[in-house]
């Protein structure tokens, strides 16, 4: 995380002096190392979001420079750095780093320590759904995919799966688990949700028989653990280390490596897609499923709670009145 490079005031930041009509700054305000920190301390982030949006700024101090003055972060100079740091991310990632600059210079602003935000010139991608992207987004038929989890994987794989797949939570909340967490006898455990709040989520049967064989007597740490023992030089925070294997908590990057070679392309995020999917299938109604997904609105539940053309067909096919009965 950038250290601080100097103390916030808390008297108002920007003082000037008017000579020929024209207003001059006596005192720079904060720099940019001083602004990001406070930002940082003053936002209630989720874990996982405070390292996405700490990577992002510490980025942009190291490119200006800790002792930058904010208010010289111009839109051209911010451009360049969009283009130079950024220029090769597709148009999701790239959206999101703009909406992390937007969310830091609007706090900026509101403190008084730059006029305007910068990142006002700064372009959005448009999002491209080509027939690959859009397959590899879209539920799974229930069959094949359930085919699948029940293959010959390793007891960890199988278990992050189902686990996934019959609770549809996010694959960040689930990998950050750890063992006390869980309400076994219950089949429950309580996760942090993308907006910061302690959440449950719930699993089955598959789920229910595979976890006791993954953890044996293991009561405290991560859930999901790496492989090997961390390396000396790469120990991880305390919190994501299990202090009696030397391992740490499997990453989301490796989970979402080992899952797409297996599957031929499949994503984690599938999993999620394709549970609220087959339960909107079965006749689960969307009150139930907001539940279960944990959205905060039908709109975003819609997505995913949209019923595949193979359903429609079978439904269609049952009701057709010249069928043989």
């Amino acid at each position: 995380m950038v250290g601080v490079y100097c103390q916030v005031r808390k008297e108002p930041i920007l003082r000037s002096r008017r000579i020929g009509g024209v207003s001059l700054s006596e005192e720079p305000g904060p720099s940019v190392g001083a602004a990001v920190e406070a930002y940082l301390a003053d936002r209630d982030f989720a874990p996982s979001s405070r390292r996405v949006y700490a990577l992002t700024l510490n980025r942009l101090g190291n490119r200006f420079g800790g002792d930058h003055p904010l208010v010289a972060v111009t839109p051209p100079a911010l451009a360049t750095f969009m283009k130079t740091e950024y220029g090769h991310l597709g148009p999701a990632a790239w959206n999101r780093t703009i909406a992390t600059l937007g969310s830091f210079f609007a706090y900026t602003s509101r403190q008084g320590w730059t006029p305007v935000s910068p990142t006002s010139g700064l372009e959005r991608r448009r999002l491209r759904t080509d027939q690959v992207g859009h397959a590899r987004q879209r539920a799974l038929p229930e069959g094949e995919l359930r085919a699948f989890l029940d293959g010959g994987h390793g007891l960890r794989e199988k278990t992050l799966w189902w686990l996934l797949y019959e609770s549809a939570a996010r694959a960040g909340e689930v990998l950050m688990l750890n063992v006390g967490d869980l309400d076994l006898p219950n089949r429950r455990a309580v996760v942090i949700g993308k907006n910061g709040q302690a959440e449950q989520i719930g699993w089955e049967t598959k789920t229910a028989r595979l976890l006791p064989r993954l953890l044996r007597t293991r009561t405290s740490g991560p859930l999901f653990l790496a492989q090997l023992a961390a390396a000396p030089g790469r120990q991880p925070a305390l919190a994501d280390l299990d202090l009696g294997s030397g391992r740490a908590r499997l990453s989301y990057r490796r989970a979402a490596q080992l899952f797409s070679t297996a599957s031929g392309g499949w994503t984690l995020h599938q999993l999620r897609h394709s549970r609220l999917t087959h339960l909107a299938e079965a006749g689960v109604q969307l009150p139930l499923l907001m539940v279960k997904s944990r959205h905060t609105s039908l709109t975003s539940l819609a997505v995913y709670a949209r019923p595949t053309f193979e359903a429609v067909a079978r439904a269609t096919a049952r009701l057709d009145p010249d069928r043989r009965r």
